[in-house]
């Protein structure tokens, strides 16, 4: 059994296709099928099977699959840390809904970054349905955003931070100073930045309550481009309070007034609950929920910017 051998059969499982996964991995169809014959003489396991629906699977298989993808995870993460350990620094790996990315991350990780001297942390914008699937591979170390419906029991899930969803308008707007009804809203041009697109988190959630159509939706690359386009009166955008509250008090933006208009939401941290997990990871996990944490999510950490330099990798899904 070696790596290539488990790349290709993880990537066959995940997208259900040889002939994908060898797009995928560069190769020919021929060697994807060379190394899942290998597998399966070595194991004595047929694996899979096709259907007309698709692949179908056998207990050992599927068993093969998340076994594979741990190992392979494990050898990824293995690489780094040695990378890391010859340059004397600790790595770690933090995936985020975008909504956290982009409005509590950067003030969070200074501050945390700023405890530990030999600390990197490198920062990965995911859709929070694969949390789970990341850090059981240990291709994360540590998951921030929303809760998944379902937690693994492999998995600890702390509360981290409360916070209210608003819709704010330009001064010019229709609905500006109106308690809006859920059909005015429904009809309004939304306009929204990349966590919509997810399936989990708050706007997601209020989209689907409000049962807005896709018609209606406008989905720009940040969530500060949708305001932009929110101020100059073009629709109606939701929103982080304590984010745009700056922009309330100047009359630039207006909150709508109801219930339709507001909802409560929380972010949890999540992290492999075995001995294993990386002690950084852990120590996040904890420092997330303290006071001085918060004030620096909504306020910034007040350090300099260039204390904390993470690489970024943006995954984006439609």
């Amino acid at each position: 059994m070696t790596p290539t051998q488990l790349r290709a059969y993880v990537a066959v499982v995940r997208l259900g296709s040889v002939k994908q996964a060898a797009a995928q991995l560069a190769v020919s169809e021929s060697a994807v099928s060379l190394h899942i014959g290998q597998l399966r003489k070595e194991f004595g396991d047929q694996l899979f099977t096709r259907r007309a629906a698709g692949l179908a699977f056998t207990p050992g298989g599927l068993r093969l699959a998340s076994r594979a993808a741990e190992l392979l995870g494990l050898q990824d993460r293995t690489v780094l840390e040695m990378s890391a350990a010859r340059r004397g620094r600790r790595l770690l790996r933090v995936a985020t809904s975008s909504l956290f990315a982009e409005l509590a991350a950067p003030g969070l990780l200074e501050l945390f970054a700023k405890r530990a001297a030999d600390l990197d942390v490198e920062l990965s914008v995911c859709n929070p349905g694969s949390f789970e699937a990341l850090l059981l591979s240990r291709a994360a170390d540590i998951a921030i955003g929303p809760q998944p419906p379902v937690v693994e029991r492999a998995i600890a899930c702390r509360p981290v931070m409360n916070y209210r969803l608003v819709i704010v308008v330009g001064p010019d707007h229709p609905l500006a100073g109106v308690q809006a009804s859920p059909g005015q809203l429904r009809d309004q041009t939304w306009l929204l930045g990349p966590s919509a697109a997810a399936d989990l988190g708050a706007v997601p959630a209020m989209l689907r309550r409000l049962a807005v159509p896709e018609d209606r939706q406008q989905i720009f690359q940040s969530h500060a481009a949708a305001l932009g386009e929110a101020k100059r009166g073009k629709g109606i955008a939701p929103a982080l309070s304590f984010t745009v509250a700056p922009d309330v008090r100047n009359g630039h933006l207006l909150l709508l007034a109801g219930p339709h208009a507001t909802s409560e939401a929380l972010w949890h941290s999540l992290v492999l609950s075995n001995p294993g997990t990386p002690s950084a990871a852990a120590e996040l996990s904890r420092f997330a929920s303290t006071a001085r944490a918060i004030q620096a999510m909504m306020r910034g950490a007040g350090v300099s910017v260039g204390h904390f330099k993470p690489s970024v990798h943006v995954t984006l899904w439609s």
